[in-house]
């Protein structure tokens, strides 16, 4: 899969939004990631066109299945490495931070490692 860290972020908000609220907007998107309007539709408007994402008659963006595989990825991500690096003794809000900047550029490989070390070998 090749997609921009900007296009996971944006799916992955979509993916939390959704999990929070049910149904998702653009707006809640603008209000979730502190983007201005125009930022985030020119966003929605190139996840339309690329497959990830559809949006209804009314506004409401819902996750196709290639926008759901990504954004469950980073997700996935970006819950394990906060809670690897709470447990290591880092704050939370850090924590979460430094799990944004991770998630996207970490190999298969090393998370793979990662999560099977903070789960003692568990599926995460």
């Amino acid at each position: 899969m090749n997609i921009h860290e900007s296009a996971e972020d944006y799916l992955e908000a979509i993916l939390v939004l959704r999990e929070r609220l049910g149904l998702v907007r653009s707006i809640d998107v603008v209000h979730y990631l502190d983007y201005s309007k125009p930022s985030v539709s020119v966003a929605m408007k190139r996840l339309r066109e690329n497959g990830y994402i559809e949006m209804d008659g009314e506004g409401y963006l819902t996750l196709l299945p290639p926008g759901e595989e990504i954004a469950q990825r980073i997700y996935t991500r970006h819950k394990l490495l906060t809670r690897f690096l709470i447990q290591l003794g880092v704050s939370e809000e850090v924590a979460a931070a430094d799990a944004c900047k991770i998630e996207h550029d970490l190999s298969d490989e090393s998370f793979e490692k990662i999560t099977a070390h903070a789960l003692g070998n568990q599926t995460p």
